[in-house]
C-alpha cells in the first residue's frame, strides 16, 4: 500500500530527547538538567511488586482497580466511562483512525500532535485561535490548560451543540478538580488524562480516556486485550489513590514555580503563562539562551514556530536551580 502525502507528515519536534542534544553539546557538564518536558522531576516512588505482576498478563480485576481509582481522583461518577491506555499519545493517535473524515478544528498554538495525528489519517485540519472561532468544524480539539501557554478555559466555555470535542486535560492534576470538564462531560465529548506527567512517571506509559461508554467502548476494543502493563495498573493504581503524597507535591511545585520565574525574569525573560508543572517564557534571543543553557548541560524547550518562545520544565532541588541560575547569568 502507498504511503499518502498526509500519512508521511513531518514527524512532531518533542522535548526529552537527551541523546540527541548531547550529541550537540558533546562537552556540556553531566549530569544532565532536563527542563524540555514539563514532567514532575522527583517521581512517585514506584512500590515494590510482586513478581507475578512481571510475569503473568494483566487481569481484568487489576483494570478495574485502576479505573476506579482514576475515577475517584478525577471526580468521574461511573469508571465505565474511563478506559486506560499505554499513554495519552497512544489516545491521541488512535483518535483519529474512529472518525469519518472531517473538518477538525485545533484551538492552538498547542500540543502539535493533535494536528499531526489528524492530519495523517487524512482529515481536514485547520488551527484556530480561540473556539469561537472553531465554526462548524465536525471536530474541535481543545487542550486544557493549554500546553505551552498554560491559557485555561472554565468548564461552561467547553460546551458544544454540534459534532465531536476532544480536550485534552494532560496538566489538569495539580489544579482544582472544578476545573476539569471530567466530573460533569458533556454528550460527545472526550476527556484525555495523563498520569505520567505530574508523578514523574512518563517511562511506565500510562493515560485515559474519559467518554460515554460506547465511545469508551469502541476505544477499548481498538486497544484491544492487555493494552496496559500490569506494572503500569498497579503503580498507577496505588498513585492515584495517594493523596498525600499529591498535596505535598502541589505545595513544593508552587513554591518552585515561583522561584523558576523570578530566576527568568532576573535573566531578562518576560513570561507568557504555564502550569504547575512549567513555566512559557519570551525572550528576543530564545535561541542564544537555549545555546547557552545547553552547553552547561541544561537542556530546554523551543518552537520553531514560535522563535522567541522557550518553555522550561521545574528543576528537581537546589543544585538544578543552583545550574540554572548560573547559566542565565
Amino acid at each position: 500500500m502507498p504511503i499518502t502525502a498526509a500519512a508521511a507528515i513531518k514527524p512532531v519536534a518533542h522535548g526529552g530527547d537527551l541523546s540527541t542534544i548531547r550529541r550537540r553539546f558533546p562537552t556540556a557538564p553531566e549530569p544532565w538538567i532536563d527542563l524540555s518536558t514539563g514532567i514532575n522531576a522527583i517521581p512517585y516512588p514506584v512500590p515494590d511488586l510482586p513478581t507475578e505482576i512481571w510475569s503473568h498478563l494483566p487481569v481484568q480485576q487489576q483494570e478495574d482497580t485502576l479505573r476506579e481509582a482514576a475515577a475517584v481522583r478525577y471526580g468521574v461518577r461511573d469508571p465505565a466511562t474511563i478506559v486506560a491506555a499505554p499513554g495519552t499519545q497512544a489516545l491521541i493517535q488512535l483518535l483519529p483512525r474512529l472518525v469519518p473524515k472531517s473538518r477538525v478544528a485545533v484551538v492552538g498554538p498547542t500540543y502539535e500532535e493533535h494536528e499531526a495525528c489528524w492530519i495523517r489519517q487524512g482529515h481536514d485540519v485547520s488551527i484556530v485561535m480561540d473556539l469561537d472561532r472553531a465554526g462548524d468544524a465536525d471536530v474541535v480539539i481543545v487542550v486544557n490548560p493549554n500546553n505551552p501557554t498554560g491559557l485555561l478555559l472554565p468548564p461552561s466555555a467547553l460546551h458544544r451543540k454540534r459534532g465531536l470535542l476532544i480536550v485534552d486535560e494532560a496538566f489538569m492534576d495539580l489544579l482544582p478538580r472544578s476545573a476539569s470538564l471530567a466530573g460533569n462531560l458533556p454528550a460527545n465529548t472526550i476527556v484525555l488524562r495523563s498520569f505520567g506527567k505530574v508523578y514523574g512517571l512518563a517511562g511506565i506509559r500510562l493515560g485515559f480516556a474519559i467518554a460515554e461508554k460506547p465511545i469508551v467502548d469502541r476505544i477499548r476494543n481498538e486497544l484491544g486485550p492487555w493494552a496496559v502493563s500490569g506494572p503500569a495498573l498497579e503503580i498507577g493504581r496505588q498513585a492515584l489513590e495517594d493523596s498525600a503524597w499529591l498535596q505535598a507535591t502541589a505545595t513544593r511545585l508552587a513554591a518552585d514555580r515561583r522561584t523558576l520565574d523570578a530566576l527568568l525574569i532576573s535573566a531578562g525573560c518576560e513570561i507568557l503563562g504555564g502550569t504547575p508543572l512549567f513555566c512559557l517564557a519570551r525572550h528576543p534571543d530564545a535561541a542564544g539562551v537555549a545555546d547557552r543553557l545547553g552547553r552547561q548541560g541544561i537542556h530546554v524547550r523551543g518552537f520553531a514556530r514560535e522563535p522567541q518562545w522557550l518553555r522550561f520544565g521545574l528543576p528537581a532541588d537546589a543544585n538544578e536551580f543552583g545550574r540554572v541560575e548560573a547559566a542565565l547569568a
